[in-house]
């Protein structure tokens, strides 16, 4: 005895299959498509108090160091979502990463060949210089105008002496 409902009902479950495949199978191709614009890592300290670093790659291992330029983006963004700071790239022949560097070079579409970089967050909000407050910050790498990572960090509160 056959049920009218049966057939029906196996084409949606074979069609709720065929569109979950191929969801994860188009987020896999742009895993692999942001993985070769770049890299985001975890800042470090974190959490932190003073200031914090985030190490970042542009390109991958086919970019041949020199050759190729990217615009690169590193923004900072409180938990609605609002951009509050952007982040500097770090002066690597400065030992003190706690002191401002000189030639501090926002990274707001600046232009940067492949390879590995560290960008640094001294806790200060960009509008107002002002220290930022406690809590939970993200932070987005964009390289040549597209998403390539996000990542969560913690600032705490200073201690007072």
């Amino acid at each position: 005895m056959v049920h009218r409902w049966a057939s029906p009902a196996l084409g949606l479950v074979a069609c709720i299959v065929f569109v979950s495949t191929a969801s994860s199978q188009a987020t896999d191709r742009r895993a692999e498509g942001a993985h070769r614009r770049g890299l985001l890592g975890q800042n470090q300290p974190n959490p932190f108090t003073h200031f914090t670093t985030i190490p970042f790659t542009v390109g991958d291992g086919a970019c041949a160091s020199g050759t190729e330029s990217h615009a690169v983006t590193l923004r900072i963004y409180n938990i609605l979502s609002q951009v509050v700071a952007i982040a500097v790239l770090a002066d690597s022949t400065n030992a003190d990463q706690s002191m401002p560097a000189s030639n501090a070079r926002e990274l707001s579409n600046f232009t940067l060949p492949c390879g590995d970089f560290v960008a640094r967050w001294d806790g200060r909000l960009a509008k107002n210089d002002r220290v930022a407050a406690p809590g939970v910050y993200m932070y987005q790498l964009m390289i040549d105008g597209r998403p390539t990572g996000m990542r969560k960090m913690l600032r705490r509160a200073e201690e007072t002496r």
